[in-house]
């Protein structure tokens, strides 16, 4: 468990920095943009690039790309195979990048009528996403290529660079609305604003991608651009992409159908969903994102050398540092909802009012939170076999499932019934890909696992009366000037946290190894599990 623990906190420290950075940039968009036109317009060009990221590049290129990269940097070629393996992916996914890139962006105004064909409504809304969607689109190739070279170097468990590198993103971020606003003037048109975020989004896959190839080439990689070739290899890799992309993203699949459904409700819902998936995403990204980045490599070398009861205990001590960390999250983001959308969110252009909205969005959202992370878990279970089928096949039974329940409950509960049919799904898609993994004794649920589980939550029920009953309390504060915002908050989080894992240590929550671990105490060898 030590290694996964270390991999996982160093890749979750540095994602965690990444949605600080993050937050401060949402908190400093809603104050000076709020939930209106030109909003929404920039959220819809930067779910474009940011969801095929995260459903191409982070997901299904990576899934597929890393276990055949190991495989051949840990097989008899080494090295060398691994390197020529590297060089001919690079010089096929070069172009197929630029390619789509070039395609998708002579193609924006039929993609912006497919996702907001409601934006055509209001005078003006629908040509501003269009031309921002055009100035955002080339991140897409270049954050592409970030990832296959952060594939590089966790496939030799260097976690870090790759973990870095969405700090930049947010950094330049910040600085393309400060710029806007500076711009904006006294005009009051929040146009420039979007329009200098919208550059600065693609100046931001610059900056990273640079920071990548200088941490590839300081570990003594090198990579060669040759003519592209299409070999076995290569084509295998192909093969297994599309497949990955429906197993690997089933959550940025329903980001463009949330996206759609959300452009035909009233003007800034796109906007609230977005701004409080980000308080989704803080756990989400830190947890879920860590555990699946570092678990993907080490299981896929556990599977190759035969060693099926090490990637049992594997994926089972993922299982668990997962629920601990999730559950109590969900629980905590779900009742103190409207104290951190107040108190971060609301101010400048955005209202109480939006304020309101945005809290029920976080509680529905959240309400999917575990399932979203155990996702990550699961998946590496079917990918590290290079079993790309049945991902696909459970994920396109979740996106059914979550396309029928927006059908019904978009135009009867809005925005929040949008959030929920989102967390249904996600849990759906979670029991369907335990439930294969079972079938095929891949991976089963231990009575040790589920006595932990079960234990979790009895600490989390102890820390949600105690929030339950501290959010009427302090609610005169949420709103209220810095510091009142900043002491009312830290005692929620303070109180709860300390409840929580009080009582989680009380009722035999915590694993004793992962205590020592991480209190950097030696720790008597666990006994193995039944």
């Amino acid at each position: 468990m030590s290694s996964l623990i270390k991999n996982v906190g160093t890749i979750g420290g540095l994602t965690m920095v990444s949605r600080v950075f993050g937050f401060a940039r949402d908190m400093l968009l809603a104050r000076v943009l709020g939930a209106g036109l030109a909003a929404d317009a920039f959220q819809l060009a930067f779910t474009l690039p940011n969801t095929f990221r995260r459903l191409f590049a982070e997901g299904a290129f990576s899934v597929a790309f890393v276990p055949m990269y190991s495989r051949a940097l840990h097989g008899e070629g080494g090295e060398d195979a691994a390197a020529k393996f590297a060089d001919d992916v690079l010089s096929v996914f070069l172009w197929v990048l630029l390619a789509f890139s070039g395609v998708m962006m002579i193609a924006m105004p039929g993609i912006v009528w497919l996702l907001a064909r409601d934006f055509q409504d209001v005078p003006g809304k629908f040509e501003l996403a269009v031309l921002l969607s055009r100035v955002t689109f080339p991140y897409l190739a270049l954050i592409s290529l970030v990832a296959m070279l952060s594939g590089l170097l966790n496939a030799r468990s260097r976690f870090a660079p790759g973990a870095f590198a969405p700090v930049l993103l947010n950094i330049v971020l910040i600085g393309g609305i400060s710029a806007g606003w500076w711009l904006r003037g006294d005009s009051g048109d929040d146009r420039i604003v979007a329009t200098a975020l919208a550059i600065s989004v693609s100046l931001a896959g610059v900056a990273q991608l640079a920071y990548l190839w200088w941490a590839v080439r300081r570990a003594g990689l090198k990579l060669r651009w040759r003519l592209p070739k299409m070999t076995p290899q290569v084509r295998k890799l192909g093969m297994l992409i599309l497949p990955a992309t429906f197993g690997a993203g089933i959550y940025q699949i329903s980001q463009f159908v949330d996206t759609f459904f959300a452009t035909s409700l009233p003007q800034g819902s796109l906007t609230l969903l977005k701004l409080a998936d980000r308080l989704n995403q803080m756990p989400l990204g830190i947890v879920g994102i860590a555990l699946g980045t570092a678990i993907l490599p080490m299981l896929s070398r556990h599977i190759h050398s035969g060693d099926a009861r090490e990637a049992q205990r594997l994926q089972a001590n993922a299982f668990e540092i997962a629920t601990l960390l999730t559950l109590p999250a969900a629980a905590a983001l779900a009742i103190c909802a409207p104290a951190f959308v107040t108190a971060f969110f609301v101010g400048g252009k955005f209202t109480d009012a939006d304020g309101e909205i945005m809290a029920q969005i976080v509680a529905a959202l959240v309400a999917g939170l575990p399932a979203y992370v155990i996702i990550k878990i699961l998946n590496p279970g079917f990918f590290a076999r290079e079993d790309m089928r049945t991902p696909v096949w459970t994920a396109l039974a979740a996106l059914t499932v979550n396309i029928a329940i927006n059908l019904y409950v978009v135009q009867r509960y809005g925005i929040v019934g949008l959030a929920a049919a989102t967390a249904v799904s996600a849990s759906f898609n979670c029991v369907l890909l335990y439930i294969m993994l079972h079938r095929r004794g891949w991976f089963h649920f231990t009575t040790k696992l589920a006595g932990r589980i079960a234990r979790q939550i009895l600490a989390v029920a102890a820390m949600s009366a105690l929030l339950w009953w501290m959010m009427p309390l302090l609610a005169p504060f949420y709103g209220g000037g810095i510091l009142d915002r900043v002491w009312s908050l830290t005692a929620l989080v303070g109180a709860g946290g300390a409840v929580f894992f009080a009582a989680a240590f009380l009722v035999g929550a915590l694993d004793k190894d992962l205590v020592a671990m991480l209190t950097r105490r030696r720790a008597k060898p666990a006994p193995q599990e039944e």
